[in-house]
């Protein structure tokens, strides 16, 4: 599968050694997308309102109650074509801020994650 690469630090767009636009390939791509479907928030995408985590409603300004957070990051990541499984992975931080990963599983059965 291939997908637009999006330039890690800044999420634009980026060129290849020819100057065209370049392409993320496998297992590269998957991640991204996965990581594009968990930032995505629900009723951003105008052609598709349904898609997307209800970030506002369950987590921010809130205490979101982690295992319902954890499940709507998973359903994100197993919207994207090829990820079969999911997994969301939450450490707490100096008691206050957390570190976080999505662990997914494609089609031939690696495990990439995504670091949140």
């Amino acid at each position: 599968m291939h997908t637009l690469y999006l330039e890690p630090k800044t999420w634009d767009l980026s060129v290849d050694t020819q100057g065209n636009i370049a392409v993320a390939t496998d297992p590269y791509s998957k991640a991204q997308d996965v990581a594009s479907a968990i930032k995505l928030f629900e009723g951003e995408l105008w052609f598709d309102t349904r898609q997307g985590v209800p970030h506002f409603e369950i987590a921010l300004g809130k205490r979101p109650s982690y295992s319902l957070y954890c499940n709507a990051l998973e359903t994100a990541a197993k919207t994207v074509k090829g990820v079969t499984d999911a997994k969301a992975v939450f450490t707490l931080r100096d008691g206050r801020a957390i570190n976080g990963q999505v662990l997914f599983t494609d089609e031939a059965g690696k495990v990439n994650g995504v670091t949140l």
